[in-house]
């Protein structure tokens, strides 16, 4: 397995002794290591609320079952690389943005390319932030990141002409106000492809068929229906499949303090034995397809 550590993210290629899957699985919330100029002024409980908390390590058997993982070490809080570069509120910024912008609901919800808010009515910084350190967060931490999926997806995509890109994330079990489902309880797990237009629907359906075999209550497409990443990696035309997994935290945390509950090392178990399974179907698709 060969690692490649960056400031901006971790990437582990398949083990050695694994056969390679046309597979690259992406965790781009779990980083919680803050830059030095990331000074917000909102508890550090309630940033740590953003963060998909151990989803790498959750899905960290992925190498030995023959894929890629890929994980970001910034939080989310910094900078949100699953939003487009344009989606930013431009009354986050303390002068003129030089560029194009085109808020999309995330900002106007708070949740954009830099968040307004880490919870509801709690403020992430109490003043707009310099043009020049938005910048730096977009080109030391938000352009690598996407830069590393997108070569790597690119390297399975010639050596398998095929690549399929799994998106990983966690959720509240419950809503709050800035999500669009405020206090609905939330099944196990999601799945989405943005309504059918990122990935194959075969695809999508044999992970949710996978996860429902577990036992584990699926939805596909709500609330959740993918972000930019899936939106802009999923080409299911060219054969680039990408789908966004949602895992309720519910499952493995212990969500009041942000801890591994005891029920952690079991999903770790059920998502190895899930991408192992992923990994040997997708590896049949490509040998019919030779």
């Amino acid at each position: 397995m060969i690692l490649s550590v960056a400031p901006s993210f971790i990437l582990k290629s398949p083990s050695v002794s694994a056969a390679v899957a046309p597979v690259l699985m992406d965790s781009p919330h779990s980083g919680f290591d803050w830059p030095a100029d990331f000074q917000p002024t909102a508890p550090r409980a309630a940033i740590l609320t953003s963060c998909d908390l151990f989803v790498d390590e959750l899905w960290s058997d992925a190498p030995a079952a023959g894929a890629t993982l890929l994980a970001a070490t910034f939080p989310r809080a910094y900078i949100d690389t699953n939003r487009a570069e344009t989606d930013l509120d431009p009354a986050l910024v303390d002068a003129p943005w030089p560029g194009p912008l085109a808020p999309t609901d995330y900002s106007r919800r708070g949740m954009g390319l830099i968040r307004r808010l880490a919870l509801p009515g709690i403020p992430m910084e109490n003043r707009p932030l310099s043009v020049a350190a938005v910048e730096q967060r977009i080109t030391q931490h938000y352009r690598p990141y996407r830069a590393a999926l997108a070569v790597a997806l690119d390297a399975i995509y010639r050596r398998h002409q095929v690549a399929y890109h799994i998106n990983l994330h966690s959720m509240k079990s419950r809503g709050n106000e800035m999500n669009v489902d405020d206090r609905t309880p939330r099944p196990d797990v999601v799945v989405s492809d943005r309504l059918g237009t990122t990935a194959d629907s075969t695809i999508t359906n044999w992970i949710a068929h996978r996860f429902r075999a577990e036992g584990l209550s699926v939805k596909i497409n709500d609330p959740y229906r993918g972000g930019d990443l899936v939106g802009t990696f999923g080409e299911p035309e060219r054969g680039r499949h990408s789908v966004q997994i949602e895992l309720n935290r519910a499952l493995y945390l212990d969500e009041a303090v942000g801890t591994r509950s005891l029920k952690f090392n079991a999903l770790r178990a059920t998502l190895a034995a899930i991408t192992q399974d992923f990994c040997d179907y997708t590896r049949s698709l490509t040998k019919t397809s030779a």
